[in-house]
């Protein structure tokens, strides 16, 4: 039906003649065709002041103190922010946006990493015949295609199964999944189809074959959600924009109508959060786009005001990804709570997640550890009990706020409908909450077209539909390999920075080191085990990154990935920015410390921590017990009780292993419980305990001491690299 509506709408304007002649595929394919033509000509009006390269941060600082006044002023840098500025430039407005920390660096960089309308919001739509939910499941099917085109390098249509393993189900998921094609017509980006028992074990061979009758495949976009945040900021920029991170504001600026007395936003208050330095920023229209903050800064216009926002909070795992196909998703429709889990592949990992319960507003939510259990339990359901989900296989773990809009009185933040609310304050403060990733675009059109009618802004209409972001120009999935050729990067590093950068991955390419090797060429790596290069700390200082933070959660994504290889490669990350920011040595170690704090608490560094305690309990039957006492007087030759750095390296010289002192105090300081420098024969049990029972991984001591035992009579070599560090 809604695809006979929206063909019906098109042939109003001339479509039916071109259908008649064409056939319905070349139809769609021609509506397509004449869409992107219509961008490319919108477009072609637009002025890029900075299209060759950024103003800096300091450039943009002196913009917002000097300009006498703004347009409009966005306070919010996440994806519905800068949203706002985009759209706001781009019809001529004098913008400017400030955040108070650095873009995405609240909510927008802590989603599952779906572009997609909504299949839960769809069945809830028809089940309880609401129409609101169905549009908005409408709208954001439409602003979905959009994304995917408009950042091409960012993006992706992903392939998600829903496995059924009840008959009934068959057809009623079928029904459901072929309504979510229908709703969105001709941007539907693949036909789902259904999986017969075996097909789906080929595709999904993790997944549990007992009971199961088959599988339904959907397609959802997928993207990087902080890079695109940031790219949605840094295209505003380019187009004028003055935007600055790191920029909060202090209050707000009024002044009193004339005729009326009444009292009228004029800007805000600010100050560099680096420095403290505080300056005015005048504008005729101020946007409050600061998601699960959106209260703090309505009670700056009025304290009596009613809070809008009930904050919801949605923990996210990251495990290896062998858990899960390279190219496959997997949706669990309904949980043991009722809630939706979403399992997918993501930038090589596997994500797993979400959960959703109230919270308070905090700017440094963190992941519980009952939240983390829930999802391995969850997957665990769904997986082959050959697969075993292990607690030490977590590799990072976060927790994101959802701003969600709703009336106080409400507790049950489930059913809240994620749709979104504008409104404009008797003082002028226009407000933007609630909403979806997928809508940001669409939101942020609202929000301007409400300002302007409102306010009596000068200003064109909206041209963000088919606005190419950061990056998307240049861009080809064949890229890498001109990368590759021309720079003599590695392949998956050249992969890596295509599909992050774009077309912008020449100028990262042109600032990664020679490595001095015979191959690659070019491109230090951080890590061993990620492709991302010491040339992309340089870069990300250009991109605004102004702390170590900024670079292993936004820049890169290594901090949402593996936490144990992000601490590793902060020490290189923040020696690179201290050279380039020339900071003092009393800065380098506050950054240092305050980027693992981050790592600690926020990324799950700490639950890593607390599965191997003083007072975890040892639960080994004798004959384990025997056997690791064997294996651990193999190199506690002297019965101390103890080991130390000394005796693991005499133990590996023996078998002609060498590992750098540095490297081996690592290794027993993961171990080494009271921090004394030694590794005792009760903390050796209690690892062997935790890997046991899954709540410890990789352990490099665990996996080290093994295989020198095995190697001391074969005298073979012996594997250290760590392989995963499940946190």
């Amino acid at each position: 039906m809604a695809f006979r509506k929206a063909l019906k709408r098109t042939a109003v304007v001339g479509g039916g003649a071109v259908a008649a002649a064409f056939g319905l595929s070349q139809f769609i394919e021609y509506r397509k065709t004449q869409a992107r033509l219509a961008h490319v000509a919108a477009e072609a009006e637009l002025k890029v002041p900075f299209a060759d390269e950024l103003p800096t941060r300091q450039a943009q600082l002196a913009a917002l103190r000097n300009t006498e006044e703004f347009d409009v002023l966005v306070v919010g840098g996440g994806a519905t922010g800068a949203g706002c500025a985009l759209d706001a430039v781009t019809r001529n407005l004098k913008t400017a946006l400030v955040e108070r920390n650095d873009f995405s660096s609240g909510t927008s960089s802590r989603s599952t990493k779906l572009i997609h309308g909504g299949v839960r919001y769809l069945q809830k739509a028809i089940m309880q015949l609401d129409y609101e939910q169905y549009m908005m499941v409408k709208e954001a099917l439409h602003e979905r295609a959009n994304l995917l085109e408009i950042a091409p390098h960012l993006s992706a249509p992903l392939p998600i199964m829903l496995p059924v393993y009840k008959w009934w189900q068959l057809p009623y998921y079928w029904a459901g999944i072929k309504m979510y094609d229908l709703v969105a017509g001709i941007q539907c980006l693949k036909s789902s189809y259904v999986l017969s028992k075996t097909k789906a074990l080929e595709l999904f061979p993790m997944l549990k074959k007992d009971k199961l009758v088959g599988a339904i495949v959907y397609y959802d976009g997928q993207h990087n959600d902080a890079r695109m945040n940031l790219a949605i900021a840094l295209t505003a920029a380019r187009y004028g924009a003055v935007v600055a991170n790191y920029t909060e504001v202090v209050h707000l600026l009024k002044t009193k109508d004339q005729q009326t007395g009444a009292e009228k936003v004029c800007g805000a208050r600010c100050r560099d959060v680096i420095t403290g330095q505080e300056f005015d920023v005048k504008a005729k229209c101020v946007i409050n786009a600061t998601g699960p903050f959106t209260d703090a800064l309505r009670k700056m216009d009025n304290q009596k005001t009613q809070n809008i926002c009930q904050p919801s909070a949605g923990v996210h795992i990251v495990i290896p990804g062998y858990y899960s196909p390279d190219n496959m998703g997997l949706l669990d429709p309904a949980t043991s709570d009722g809630r939706v889990i979403f399992f997918l592949p993501w930038e090589k990992m596997t994500i797993a997640g979400t959960t959703d319960t109230p919270t308070n507003v905090t700017a440094h939510p963190i992941p519980g550890e009952d939240d983390i259990n829930f999802i391995l339990r969850e997957v665990r359901n769904y997986l082959s009990p050959d697969v075993e989900v292990r607690r030490g296989d977590v590799l990072a773990a976060w927790s994101g706020i959802r701003p969600l809009v709703t009336d106080p009185s409400s507790k049950d933040t489930q059913s809240i409908c994620r749709n979104h609310i504008v409104s404009i304050s008797d003082s002028g403060l226009v407000t933007i909450a609630g909403g979806k990733w997928t809508t940001y675009r669409s939101m942020a059109e609202e929000t301007l077209d409400a300002a302007v009618k409102a306010l009596g802004l000068s200003a064109e209409s909206c041209k963000t539909v088919g606005l190419m972001l950061e990056g998307a120009k240049g861009w080809t999935p064949t890229l890498y390999i001109r990368l590759v050729q021309d720079y003599g990067l590695e392949n998956e590093v050249a992969q890596h920075l295509a599909s992050t950068y774009g077309g912008k991955a020449f100028d990262v390419a042109k600032m990664a080191q020679v490595t001095g090797q015979r191959w690659p060429i070019v491109g230090k790596r951080l890590v061993s085990e990620f492709p991302y290069i010491e040339g992309e700390v340089l870069y990300a200082i250009k991109e605004y990154a102004c702390t170590a933070i900024d670079v292993i959660a936004r820049r890169t994504r290594l901090g949402f990935l593996n936490v144990q290889a992000a601490d590793e490669a902060l020490p290189r990350i923040v020696q690179i920015m201290g050279k380039e920011l020339d900071w003092s040595q009393e800065r380098m170690t506050a950054e240092l410390e305050a980027a693992k704090k981050f790592l600690y608490h926020e990324m799950g560094y700490r639950s890593r921590s607390e599965q191997l305690t003083k007072t975890s309990e040892i639960n080994l039957d004798y004959q384990e017990v025997i056997r690791y006492k064997k294996r651990f007087h193999k190199f506690d030759k002297e019965s101390k009780g103890f080991i130390t750095t000394v005796d693991v390296q005499q133990v590996l010289e023996s078998i002609n292993v060498h590992i750098d002192e540095n490297s081996l105090h690592e290794i027993l300081n993961e171990v080494d419980l009271n921090k004394n420098g030694q590794v005792e024969i009760d903390e050796f049990l209690q690892l062997m305990s935790a890997v046991k029972k899954g709540q410890v991984s990789d352990s490099r001591l665990a996996i080290l001491m093994k295989t020198a035992e095995e190697t001391l009579d074969k005298r073979g070599p012996v594997t250290v690299d760590r392989s995963g560090g499940g946190v």
